[in-house]
């Protein structure tokens, strides 16, 4: 498979016209970088990432690895939240940001491991990261893209591989980031390995 223009920009567009979640992921990729940003958030907000994560498998095998996750997020408390959201900003923002720094702050969190952090990196910066998942990997997978499948428990390193992929893929279409994610999403549903 070639990413086009094209494809991905209309692969987008379809997942705006036909993804339930999308009004609200909109609406957080608007407001929720500011507010993690300036510290301007309250655990409800970083709980919202969490379950997004997950809640776009709705209907999947992910179902009880998502309510595992949800319950051992709520295990944290608003301090630990900012204190590892603030380690993630400060780790994104210098020039060279350091994703695996992030992902190792976020990942100090119950209920967090590096493909939430990366949801975290999204809804932190997302016109520098996207987040990582098994759908999204499949389709760069079976496009050549990536050598190897979707990694067991993926790693940092796992992140950066993937992430240079969909920023190649961003700069070669002339396209968003979130509008890379959003075409790779629709493209996995006709992946079997979701």
């Amino acid at each position: 498979m070639e990413f086009t223009r094209e494809l991905v920009r209309s692969e987008a567009a379809d997942y705006r016209a036909e993804n339930p979640f999308y009004p609200v992921e909109q609406e957080q990729l608007e407001t929720l970088p500011r507010a993690f940003e300036t510290a301007a958030f309250g655990w409800r907000d970083a709980a919202w990432v969490v379950r997004w994560y997950y809640r776009r498998f709705l209907g999947s095998s992910l179902d009880a690895e998502r309510r595992a996750a949800e319950e051992r997020f709520q295990e944290n408390d608003l301090d630990a939240i900012r204190a590892a959201i603030a380690d993630a900003v400060d780790a994104i923002t210098v020039p060279e940001r350091d994703a695996a720094v992030a992902i190792d702050a976020l990942t100090a969190l119950d209920g967090v491991d590096v493909p939430v952090a990366t949801a975290f990196l999204t809804f932190l910066a997302p016109q520098h990261f996207t987040v990582l998942g098994p759908r999204e990997w499949a389709v760069l997978h079976d496009a050549g893209e990536l050598a190897e499948p979707y990694p067991t428990a993926p790693t940092a390193s796992d992140y950066e591989t993937y992430l240079d992929r969909c920023r190649s893929i961003a700069t070669t279409t002339d396209c968003e980031l979130r509008t890379v994610r959003r075409a790779l999403w629709r493209l996995s549903d006709t992946t079997t390995d979701q």
